[in-house]
């Protein structure tokens, strides 16, 4: 299937796949070629691709962080709309982890105004960032 994963900024991807697993509002969905037309709305997190590698016949998975959005599956084609993107490969996971310490600890602090609801969303991207860097360390060519 087709995916395009679009930023406000630019095109961010535009790929081949056998899977996706996107994290929408409501838990991770996984889609796969003929999947049944479905539009949803994306949450915070991480997006697992999986690409075929061509002539080596090996899986490909891609993690990439994403900040919320909505996805389109019909036609055999996967469209993302995202807030901003970025591949778990190009954030470093030392400083992931510092900003998502520094998140929690802001968060903890958190009253129920806006500036609280500002610290938790600041801390559910700092969370999608550095598993974004976890689960690209974990995914294997097969």
């Amino acid at each position: 299937m087709k995916v395009c994963i679009i930023a406000p900024d630019r095109i961010f991807l535009t790929v081949d796949a056998t899977q996706c697993i996107l994290p929408t509002n409501t838990g991770s969905i996984g889609i796969l070629p003929n999947h049944t037309p479905l539009m949803t709305g994306l949450d915070i997190g991480v997006l697992l691709l999986c690409e075929e590698g061509g002539e080596s016949q090996s899986t490909l998975w891609t993690a990439m962080v994403i900040l919320g959005g909505f996805a389109l599956i019909q036609d055999e084609s996967l469209t993302i709309l995202v807030n901003e993107a970025e591949f778990g490969t190009a954030i470093d996971p030392d400083e992931a982890l510092r900003a998502l310490q520094d998140a929690q600890s802001a968060a903890d602090k958190a009253d129920g105004s806006s500036d609280g609801i500002q610290r938790r969303v600041a801390l559910q991207r700092a969370r999608a960032r550095y598993q974004g860097t976890l689960r690209e360390q974990a995914l294997v060519t097969v």
